[in-house]
């Protein structure tokens, strides 16, 4: 009796555990994630980065991630013709550069869109771009525009928003392009005309979050205490 009631109990925790699933706009993978790694119904595990999978709206009842265990391995897309051995893929992996600050407070701090980190999830119209953890980093296209993926194929595009009445303006992702003049000197970020290349990275009341502005002249917000920084692709190597 007490062998039967043993096995009830494992093949009870082998089913519960089998079917977890993380829910809508959860986790369901990305290195070091130990937690479940599909979704509930109406949702898909969708690659965002190497550190994290998101349960996004899509067809399918469940996905699994294809980057829980290792930040080098990519997610693929796998067809057979028998079911036991397909596979559905978790999205592309992400194009562009990561952009971050090498300097303290915010050393190894990375651009990312403020928006996308308040709702949990990663692209949306729009939003402050602020300086935070690597996880949730952005992945952007340089050139005299500086472009930011949507998982849709749209784009947000990095402004500088000249109509702030203070030296420090904040920097924005929009819809259209407004500041057209970025550049690059060896990796470090520019504007062009005129060329700036000083940051200001300010204190949120989230110790991992910094509000960032390109500082074009002295000012500096009041009650805050800012650093001077410059900001630059993730590595040349």
């Amino acid at each position: 009796m007490k062998r039967a009631t043993f096995a009830a109990f494992t093949l009870a925790c082998f089913v519960t555990a089998a079917h977890a699933q993380s829910g809508a706009y959860g986790q369901c993978g990305g290195t070091g994630w130990s937690g479940a790694t599909t979704c509930v119904s109406g949702y898909t595990c969708t690659y965002s980065n190497p550190y994290y999978s998101q349960c996004l709206p899509g067809t399918a009842s469940s996905s699994s991630s294809g980057s829980s265990s290792s930040a080098s391995t990519s997610p693929t897309v796998t067809s057979s013709s028998t079911t036991a051995s397909t596979t559905t893929s978790t999205g592309a992996t992400p194009t562009g550069s990561q952009i971050r600050s090498d300097q303290d407070p915010v050393f190894h701090f990375y651009l990312q869109n403020q928006a996308a980190r308040t709702l949990s999830l990663f692209f949306l119209p729009g939003g402050a771009a602020v300086l935070g953890p690597v996880g949730t980093s952005g992945y952007f296209t340089l050139g005299t525009t500086i472009t930011l993926p949507n998982t849709d194929g749209s784009l947000l595009y990095l402004n500088v928003n000249e109509s702030a009445p203070n030296s420090y303006k904040p920097l924005l992702l929009g819809t259209t392009a407004t500041t057209t003049d970025w550049g690059l000197e060896g990796d470090t970020i520019i504007t062009t005309s005129p060329r700036q290349l000083n940051f200001l990275a300010c204190p949120t009341s989230d110790s991992t979050v910094y509000s960032v502005y390109l500082q074009e002249g002295n000012d500096t917000p009041s009650g805050s205490t800012c650093s001077l920084v410059s900001l630059h692709l993730d590595c040349l190597c």
